[in-house]
């Protein structure tokens, strides 16, 4: 019978040797209604504002997210602020964080001060676990945006991290919904590296995710604890991908046909 799918959205990094402007080409010739963005500090300019901008709301494209703000040990990183900026000239709807900030107090800060921030301009902020990170799962991450004590701050659920750090979709019963604005998709082997080797890990999340159905995550599940109109970033970062699919249109347009016929079948 099949479900209806939500929003979906082409993630950034399904794309990550091509340019934000040729991203969001890529989603519209691709068939996608929504594209996340990645931000890069040394090389955004006014003109990549202006260019995603208006190409995007001339396609009636909407953009997800902004990523990727990525705390580390230290003061406040002024390029974090930049990329909500960023991210609110562009018309995103969200902003993905990580931390690799070993201090939880200070994460805590930079969370809420990135939090109130991306308020202001109109952002969710949204904190992503992964075993690479400090925040190593779903029960830290909720530890830490309750102390980040920010009404704007959201939880972003990537499948495949969930599963990496041994948990399940029934942990998210115990959530609020309400911190679920939009969250990742895509399949993996029921079981991956172990959690000692953070390498191979990191490998995994970066060129061995699997289209949706191809895998053995526990998707359905995943979609059943979200929130039914929870946005799907669809997180397919895959080195088969990129090599069977060169051209970014075409690459796109493989993984839109595959995540629909997932939700068709």
């Amino acid at each position: 019978m099949g479900r209806t799918a939500p929003l979906l959205s082409l993630a950034a990094g399904v794309l990550p040797e091509f340019s934000p402007e040729q991203t969001v080409a890529a989603a519209i010739e691709g068939g996608w209604r929504a594209t996340g963005i990645w931000y890069d500090p040394e090389t955004w300019t006014t003109a990549t504002t202006a260019a995603v901008r208006d190409r995007a709301a001339d396609a009636g494209l909407a953009i997800l997210d902004i990523e990727v703000i990525w705390l580390k040990p230290g003061a406040d990183d002024p390029a974090h602020f930049a990329a909500i900026d960023a991210g609110a000239a562009i018309g995103a709807r969200n902003v993905l964080i990580v931390s690799s900030e070993d201090d939880s107090g200070r994460a805590a800060a930079k969370l809420n001060r990135l939090g109130d921030h991306a308020a202001a301009a109109g952002l969710r902020a949204c904190l992503e676990f992964a075993a690479f990170t400090t925040v190593g799962s779903l029960e830290r991450a909720i530890n830490l945006v309750d102390a980040a004590d920010c009404d704007n701050l959201g939880l972003l659920i990537d499948p495949l991290h969930l599963a990496r750090t041994g948990g399940s979709p029934t942990d998210l019963d115990a959530v609020d919904p309400q911190r679920f604005p939009y969250a990742q998709f895509c399949d993996a082997p029921a079981s991956g590296p172990p959690p000692s080797d953070i390498p191979e890990i990191i490998r995994e999340a970066l060129d061995l995710r699997l289209m949706p159905g191809e895998g053995a995550l526990p998707l359905a599940e995943l979609l059943d604890a979200l929130p039914q109109e929870t946005s799907l970033s669809i997180e397919l970062r895959s080195a088969a991908l990129r090599e069977n699919h060169p051209d970014p249109a075409d690459r796109a347009r493989a993984l839109l046909a595959a995540t629909q016929r997932w939700f068709a079948a």
